[in-house]
This record gives structure tokens, sequence and C-alpha cells, in this order.
């Protein structure tokens, strides 16, 4: 791949998480004079989105957290704005245009927006003491109102869900944790597997509440959540309440223009929009994906690093640059045994799963006999030998049995004529 680096050039970033940030440091790596601009609507450099949750517990204090400062920027050449929210984009003129009116040109432009958490759209859903995670301005609310909590409500039986119901269990909270589905991690998980993860929540005084919705907010007269109610009359006392129930992409400012969206940012294999010289990365994508041949989604930290480095290489490129292609994996450290998911086990046509112990188990999806993702619980040595074959894309079905064996760890087999990275 053949980089330009020609002087004078103009590369506009907008949001400066792990893939907006890491796209910055490649341009500034690979260019000598281009004029290097990040755009973010928050007030601070980027910090570590995975370890704000141990922030929130109480477990770590905030400077742990901080990646850069400005003098990282500062050193590299980058034009770092914090504070700036972009209010549209004019593609034919390729001009970036602020919430203040500003107009800042680009030659190439990469959204790195990420999301924003849903709230849920009840009676008193906004009320003062119902929170949601996202930012590390979220996490030091989060670790204020719990560490003052008696009594808590967790809404959402995702990944995000889970830290909540760490965070309340750190803080001593009484906590009931309010899923809609029959168990945690529903697209994931099977019965048994997440019966292990229930019964560690409760020994941490968080009690999961299956099948159920919430219906609104009950308020005390200063108008802070004192209770929360759900669809089927109950009741449960809560003077905290997380609210995890996903996030939307953060694309309103490119409502107006010829971008398409549809869940996120559309991009190709290459994280190239349909619109000259725009590229996405990060959780606001929704990538093409050619084994599958489909879009879509991916939310992990080193994945949207990776697309922010990929999209910043593509756009220097000469030629149409390379893929994206990987397997994510998310892993959970809340409990005294580890959780690891990898790949897109919600794709599975298939599913086999094995328990090995009272806290070990393994679940594996396929999809066309190629292994697609999985879940582990305990034993996280096979995790990378199982991604390297969800990379490879062979066909591997029929060897269920060895992959099941608890001393996995690895098989010899014919890749597939593509195969992708595992990061």
């Amino acid at each position: 791949m053949n980089n330009r680096q020609e002087s004078g050039r103009s590369y506009v970033i907008i949001g400066d998480g792990i893939a907006g940030s890491s796209a910055a440091e490649i341009l500034a790596e690979e260019t000598d004079s281009a004029s290097i601009t990040i755009l973010s609507a928050e007030s601070e450099p980027l910090y570590n989105r995975i370890l704000i949750k141990e922030y929130a517990k109480g477990k770590l204090p905030r400077d742990v957290v901080e990646i850069h400062d400005q003098s990282w920027y500062d050193e590299r050449g980058i034009d770092l704005r914090l504070d700036t929210r972009v209010q549209t984009v004019e593609t034919g003129e390729k001009t970036v245009v602020t919430a203040d009116g500003e107009r800042i040109a680009y030659d190439e432009l990469i959204v790195a927006t990420g999301g924003t958490p849903r709230q849920l759209p009840v009676p008193n859903g906004s009320a003062d003491g119902v929170t949601t995670f996202w930012t590390v301005e979220d996490a030091a609310r989060i670790r204020e109102q719990a560490s003052e909590a008696e009594t808590g409500a967790i809404v959402g039986g995702g990944l995000l869900g889970i830290d909540y119901a760490a965070v309340a269990a750190a803080q001593d909270v009484e906590a009931h944790y309010l899923i809609r589905e029959d168990r945690w991690f529903a697209r994931a998980m099977s019965p048994a597997g997440a019966a292990i993860v229930h019964d560690a929540l409760r020994e941490r005084g968080v009690e999961p509440v299956f099948e159920t919705t919430v219906e609104g907010f009950e308020t005390d007269p200063e108008g802070r959540v004192a209770a929360t109610v759900t669809e089927d009359g109950r009741t449960y006392d809560s003077d905290f309440v997380g609210v995890a129930i996903g996030t939307e992409p953060n694309t309103a400012f490119l409502e107006d223009t010829p971008v398409t969206l549809d869940g996120g940012v559309v991009v190709d294999s290459h994280l190239r929009t349909g619109v000259e010289s725009v590229w996405a990365a990060g959780d606001v994508t929704r990538y093409y994906d050619e084994r599958f041949s489909t879009h879509l989604s991916n939310g992990t930290w080193e994945s949207a690093a990776t697309q922010g480095e990929l999209a910043a290489r593509n756009a220097l490129a000469d030629d149409s640059g390379d893929p994206f292609e990987t397997v994510p994996s998310y892993t959970v450290n809340h409990f005294p045994f580890p959780i690891a998911s990898f790949g897109h086990p919600s794709l599975g046509d298939a599913y086999v799963e094995r328990t090995y112990g009272e806290r070990e188990w393994r679940r594996l999806a396929f999809r066309d006999g190629m292994l697609v993702g999985g879940v582990l619980i305990g034993d996280l040595a096979p995790l990378k030998p199982l991604k390297e074959l969800t990379a490879s894309g062979a066909r591997v079905q029929h060897r269920a049995p060895a992959l099941l064996a608890q001393s996995f760890d690895g098989l010899t087999v014919e890749q597939a004529p593509t195969p992708v990275s595992s990061d």
C-alpha cells in the first residue's frame, strides 16, 4: 500500500475516543506537514473506557483512567479541539460546520463519534439518580451516587448491565437487576452458562429479576428517584438506578448529508462511506464483513483502535487500501472467575456447549459450518486458539468435540481462502 505524504493536506477527525485518537496517531506518523484536527464533544482528552468501570466501583482513582494529556497532541502537531460539537458536514464543499458556526475544510474526513446510551422512555426516566454509563463524567456521577445509595435497580441484560451490577456490589448497594429476557446476555448465553453468572450476582447482593420490563420510576418530593416500577406491578426500592439498554450511534450531524446511515455510519470493508473522502471508524460504524456478506457493528476497544488505524492508513493510501477483518473479544473480570465473549455468537445457526465444573463452561456458535463466536467462563486458555480458528474461516463444526475438549489448544486445519486477523 502506497501512502500519500504530500504537504498541505488537511485531515479532520470527529471524535477523540480510541478510534479517533488512533487515527490521528497514524496520520501524524505517516505524514510530514499535513494539518490534523480532532473535534471532540467531550471536555477532556482520551481516557480508558475499559477502566472507567473500575473507577465507578471506587477501586481506582480518576487519574489512572487517563491516557492522553494535551502535550501528547501538541508533540504530534495534532490540533485537539475539546467541547466542540459538529452541526453538519457539507460533503460537496468538504467542510465541517461546528455548532458555533466555524467552518473547517478537509481533504479527508474520519467520523469516529461513537454512541450515546439510550434512556428509558418512561415516566421519570430522567429523574435525578437515574444514570447511564458511557463517559468518565458518567463514571464519576455513578461512583458518587452509588456510594450514597442503599438500594438500587439495574435495567438491561447485556455486558454494560453486568458492569453496573458490579458497581452496585462494590458499593454495597442492595440491588435488583431487571432483565427483559429469561437470562443475562441471552443473545450469547444458554441457561446453563447464564446460571453461573446469576448465582455469582446473588452472592454479591444483586438479585436478578427475569422477563420483566420497567414501567416507570417513582420519585421523592425533591424529584430524586426512590423506586422502580415494573409492568407487572412490582415495585423495587431504588435510590440509585443504572440504565444499560444499549446505545444510539452519534450520527445526527450527518442526517442531512448523502452519507448512508442505518444503525450507524454504513461503510464498506475498507471503512469507506459512499461519499468521497469520508471514512468512519469505531462504535459508530456499520462495516461490511466479507465472511458473512452483511454489515456488522463491533464495539470493543481493540477493534475500535484497529478501525481507527486502518481508516487513517486507507485515507492515506494511493490504492484501495486494506479491508477491516478481525475477531473481536470482550472480557468480564468482576467475579472470581473470568468471562470472555468472542466473535459474533449471536450470528450462529448451530451451537454446542459443555460444562466442566461448578464455574467453568464453554459455548461455541457455528454458521455454515464455520466457528463464528462463543463464550467462555472460568478457563480462558482456549480463547486465543478459538479466535484464531474463527479468523481462519475454516469449516470446523464437525470437529466440535475437539473444540470443547477441556484442554483445547488449537486445531491444524486448512484455512479459508481469505483468513482474517484476530485482535
